[in-house]
């Protein structure tokens, strides 16, 4: 199971069930993907097909939502 944090504007945040500890959350649109750590800070992880421009539209949507987020994040892992 991966719950969907947030759709905005054709991308998905959402983070895979039984992944890694570390905060994070992963981004797809159309074909495109990355990850974003969310700790210690912010930053990209991986990017497969996303432009310079987008992943500062992600990195904007997750710093936005950085308490929002973790909250989920750390609900849905434990």
């Amino acid at each position: 199971m991966s719950p969907t944090f947030k759709n905005k504007d054709g991308y998905k945040f959402f983070v895979w069930s039984n992944e890694e500890n570390r905060i994070h959350v992963h981004v797809n649109k159309g074909n495109s993907n990355a990850k974003v750590w969310m700790e210690p800070e912010i930053e990209i992880s991986e990017n497969k097909g996303f432009s310079k421009k987008e992943l500062s539209v992600i990195l904007k949507t997750v710093k936005e939502n950085e308490i929002e987020f973790k909250a989920k994040y750390r609900a849905h892992i434990g």
